[in-house]
């Protein structure tokens, strides 16, 4: 039996998913009752917790093989990330307690780093405060997700797609969450010790201008790139809905993509590299988003 965090999302769900074809037993982790009746049709067993909430995350976490560990995205934290340190604090309470034989949690490209990282802080954070724990971890650093690209799609059917990663020429270590999925699944069926950290990265590298071009094939129309100036981020992120005074962490993260800081090839660190091609991503992005 695995249980699996952020099941309704992109990367839980693969997870699951994949456990489930395997013929795994999965534990499902819901903070919404209203969303288990699908897993519960494939089989899953049902666990409701609320991240915050340390007994029942207890609960969830006792009598399983390993367990799946994912903090929700927040895109505008408050200051000081209370939110975060609050959902940590029990998660850290909750493993302390049921000491799962393993665990394998989301984590980012640049959570190695101490500063600089803007949002991937959380990553950071979660590396620092679960790690000390006496089981065996694993963190998955994956790279920019493909799957970011989904509110492109509406420009994108208007020809162009305006761009904070720069240059427009700049590869970086870009995967589908269907990938981070399969090394996930993959990596609860093993038996280690100690702690991993692998960095999971799509078969390729890619760039903004790469991205354009994979929206472009599949509309069958020219999607120009278009880099925002630097001094205009904040009020393109606010034109994007965002809250005023919320913006910098995002800035900062792009920022560290931008100048290089955030990388993969750090030493003592595992290597997966996935075989989802950007056009596959992109191609069912569009295809999901109604015109």
């Amino acid at each position: 039996m695995y249980a699996i965090m952020g099941i309704t999302g992109r990367v839980g769900g693969a997870i699951a998913d994949h456990l489930l074809k395997h013929g795994e037993k999965v534990r499902a982790i819901l903070r919404n009752p209203d969303k288990a009746k699908q897993w519960s049709a494939r089989g899953a067993e049902i666990a409701l917790a609320d991240y915050d909430d340390a007994a029942a995350l207890t609960a969830a976490f006792t009598g399983v093989e390993g367990v799946f560990i994912m903090v929700p995205p927040n895109f505008v934290p408050s200051p000081g990330l209370p939110e975060l340190r609050k959902t940590l604090s029990a998660l850290h309470e909750a493993l302390a307690k049921a000491l799962p034989k393993k665990a394998v949690y989301l984590s980012s490209i640049g959570a190695e780093q101490e500063s600089g990282l803007g949002l991937i802080t959380a990553s950071h954070l979660l590396e620092e405060t679960l790690g000390d724990l006496p089981i065996a971890h694993a963190f998955l650093r994956a790279g920019w997700f493909i799957e970011n690209s989904a509110g492109d799609v509406a420009s994108a059917r208007e020809g162009k797609i305006y761009f904070h990663l720069q240059p427009l020429d700049r590869k970086i270590p870009i995967v589908a969450t269907e990938d981070i999925g399969r090394v996930g699944a993959e990596t609860l069926l093993q038996n280690w010790t100690g702690t991993r950290h692998i960095e999971v990265a799509g078969p390729e590298n890619y760039s903004p201008l790469d991205i354009a071009a994979a929206f472009a094939s599949t509309l069958h129309h020219p999607v120009e790139a278009i880099a925002v100036p630097r001094d205009e981020w904040t009020a393109s992120f606010l034109a994007q809905g965002m809250p005023e005074g919320r913006t910098e962490p995002r800035a900062e993260m792009v920022d560290g993509f931008n100048s290089g800081w955030i990388h993969f090839g750090n030493p003592d660190t595992e290597k997966f590299t996935g075989t989802t091609a950007l056009n596959t991503v992109i191609a069912k992005l569009v295809a999901d988003t109604k015109s």
